[in-house]
């Protein structure tokens, strides 16, 4: 959206912008944000950042030097389509503000070192991922764990299970059917995709996915490895937020229902150099170069490290069972 401060100080002032929300992602995953009044933004403001308490968020820092210091990447912002109030988020690195370096823990940061040292390999010099989440829309949802008994609940209103549900208006038993959800449509997702659109991202399709209750998969376009990262914590408020909106809840949980296609989050990947691709290999098996099949070959020899951030739950593993679309081979293959 913008490529240097002075761009962002004229937008605030010309669309009077009234918050800045500051992005960072916490160890986990989950990013994490605060608020300053936008009239407090200047030019300094952009190399001297902006000071947090490193403490309070899981995995960072002590007490004893608990502050920390962010600084905005400018090339991410983009307009809150939520607040009331005209809101400007954008995503910010983590420094140590003691000595100047950037922060270890910091994920924004792991990526770009991992950037950096596909550089420095003369392999490749761009690397590009496109995440594909997969995810539930419902309409309501119950848990409880207490020390005698526990339960959850889950409901949509196009759920298999309600085709004999006395509705308001009567049930004209157009419910989805199991692992048959692949083409209808819906308003709600049409609301997400303009969201998106608005945010900067490039839409490609939307559309229902297998899966009853509500299962949806919106597709954009591919980014290199920082910025993919960047969109799909983007992605994720965007969807969750408009459907809290229409007064439903998104999930991106792996299994939410028994007997149903999970949702997974297929990440297409390919390394470049001087704009050419090297994944490709028209005489290659399945198409494929030798720095195609290299690379693959690494993915499987180091699944299983892999699998602790590709499938980091009990539920994760719910997924991964025969007939619902989801991998249970360490495999590659032309028709994968």
């Amino acid at each position: 959206m913008f490529r240097d401060s002075s761009e962002v100080l004229k937008f605030i002032k010309d669309t009077d912008v009234k918050f800045l929300d500051i992005r960072f992602t916490d160890l986990p995953g989950v990013q994490q944000h605060f608020n300053i009044p936008a009239s407090t933004v200047d030019e300094e403001f952009f190399s001297v950042g902006q000071l947090f308490d490193g403490s309070s968020i899981r995995g960072f820092a002590s007490i004893h030097e608990s502050d920390m210091q962010l600084i905005p990447d400018v090339s991410t912002a983009y307009i809150d389509p939520f607040r009331a109030e005209r809101t400007l988020i954008m995503v910010f690195d983590i420094y140590n503000p003691r000595n100047g370096e950037i922060y270890s823990k910091d994920p924004r940061q792991v990526a770009k070192k991992a950037e950096k040292y596909l550089a420095s390999t003369g392999i490749a010099d761009t690397a590009f991922f496109a995440p594909e989440a997969e995810f539930y829309i419902f309409d309501d949802v119950r848990y409880e764990v207490k020390q005698n008994s526990s339960f959850y609940s889950v409901d949509s209103e196009e759920g298999a299970w309600n085709s004999g549900r006395v509705e308001e208006g009567g049930n004209l038993a157009n419910k989805t059917p199991y692992k048959g959800g692949y083409f209808p449509q819906t308003d709600l997702r049409d609301d997400i995709s303009l969201k998106l659109i608005e945010a900067g991202l490039i839409l490609e399709r939307a559309h229902h996915e297998a899966g009853t209750g509500g299962q949806a998969e919106i597709n954009y376009r591919f980014d290199t490895m920082v910025h993919a990262a960047d969109d799909i914590l983007k992605f994720k408020y965007i969807v969750k937020n408009t459907a809290n909106e229409w007064g439903k809840t998104a999930t991106f949980m792996p299994k939410p229902l028994f007997g149903d296609n999970g949702s997974g989050m297929h990440t297409h990947q390919s390394l470049w150099s001087d704009g050419k691709p090297l994944f490709y290999d028209e005489a290659g098996y399945g198409g494929l170069s030798d720095i195609a099949r290299w690379y693959i070959g690494g993915l499987l020899k180091h699944a299983p490290a892999v699998l602790a951030f590709t499938n980091p739950t009990v539920n994760s593993f719910h997924r991964l069972v025969p007939g619902f679309e989801a991998p249970v081979k360490l495999v590659y293959s032309a028709g994968n």
